[in-house]
């Protein structure tokens, strides 16, 4: 399922590498992985493997279902990586400013998806 902000970020992602702008694309793809960590199912959850004999055969026999997140879920999902570099921003203003400054950019990109 492809949600709006899921689309948006993959344009974004197309877009900065067109521009060749690494910071952007680092971004970009971090979210987007974060997304797709979260539509990952619980270890727990996973399927157990079993003997070689039993195992079932053909292509997408062994692919694991994912969870469908909502639009909300996934907006929800990039506002916490946007609120996540804010927060470690402010604890490293005083112990390197330039890493606090970059990180701020980086919610800034974020906070165009939400």
């Amino acid at each position: 399922m492809t949600t709006d902000v899921r689309a948006a970020l993959q344009d974004a992602v197309k877009s900065a590498m067109k521009s060749r702008d690494r910071a952007a694309l680092s971004v970009y793809r971090t979210a987007l992985a974060a997304i797709a960590n979260a539509e990952a199912l619980p270890v727990e959850a996973a399927p157990k493997a079993g003997a070689i004999e039993a195992s079932a055969v053909g292509v997408g026999a062994v692919e694991a279902p994912r969870r469908e997140l909502s639009e909300e879920d996934v907006a929800a999902i990039v506002r916490r990586e946007a609120t996540d570099r804010l927060t470690t921003a402010s604890s490293l203003e005083s112990a390197d400013p330039d890493a606090a400054t970059r990180l701020r950019a980086e919610a800034a990109l974020l906070a165009r998806f939400v």
